[in-house]
C-alpha cells in the first residue's frame, strides 16, 4: 500500500504511478502513465503529461506544465510557470486543413537532471538537456543545452556563472 497525498480537487490517472510521501496538491493533473517519485511535490494547477517521468523529492511549483517527452532526474526543482514544450515545429493542421494527430509529430525529448532548479515562468524549449545541479533564472527561455553547475539567465538562455549544491555563484 502507497502512502501518498491527492488533494480532492486533483486529477490522478489510475495507472499514473505515485510515490510514497508523494503530495499532488489543488487542481493538479497527473496524466496516463506518467510516474511521480517518492516525497515530490506537485503544486496547486500542475500539469503532468502522459508519460511523464519526476524522480525522487522533486518540487513541480503552482501552475507548471511538464509536458509529454520530459524527464525530470531526483531532486529537480521546477518554479512556478514554467512550461516545458514538446515540439519545435507547431501547428495545430496538416497541409491539407486536417487536424494534426499524434502520429503527425516528433515529441522533443527533454532531460533536468540531478538537483538543478529552474526558476519561475520559464520556458524550455524541446530536445534541451539541463545539466545537474544547474541554475537556470526566472523567465529565462531555455534554448540550448545547460551544463553542469551553470547559471543561465535571459532570453535566450546564456551562462552568466557557475553555482554549487546549495545554489550559491562561485568564482
Amino acid at each position: 500500500m502507497s502512502d501518498f497525498y491527492v488533494h480532492p480537487t486533483a486529477d490522478v490517472a489510475e495507472s499514473a504511478s505515485i510515490g510514497d510521501g508523494a503530495r499532488v496538491w489543488h487542481q493538479a493533473q497527473v496524466r496516463e502513465g506518467a510516474s511521480v517519485g517518492p516525497g515530490c511535490v506537485i503544486g496547486k494547477g500542475a500539469y503532468i503529461d502522459s508519460n511523464v517521468r519526476v524522480g525522487a523529492n522533486c518540487k513541480v511549483q503552482n501552475y507548471s506544465c511538464v509536458y509529454h517527452g520530459t524527464t525530470l532526474e531526483d531532486g529537480v526543482f521546477v518554479g512556478p510557470h514554467v512550461v516545458f514544450t514538446n515540439d519545435r515545429l507547431p501547428r495545430a493542421i496538416n497541409e491539407d486543413g486536417t487536424l494534426k494527430s499524434d502520429d503527425d509529430w516528433d515529441v522533443g525529448e527533454t532531460l533536468v537532471k540531478y538537483g538543478a532548479a529552474v526558476g519561475s515562468r520559464t520556458v524550455v524549449l524541446p530536445g534541451i538537456t539541463i545539466g545537474r545541479w544547474a541554475m537556470v533564472g526566472a523567465g529565462s527561455v531555455v534554448t540550448r543545452d545547460v551544463p553542469d553547475y551553470a547559471l543561465v539567465a535571459g532570453n535566450p538562455a546564456r551562462a552568466i556563472g557557475r553555482v554549487d549544491e546549495h545554489g550559491r555563484r562561485v568564482e
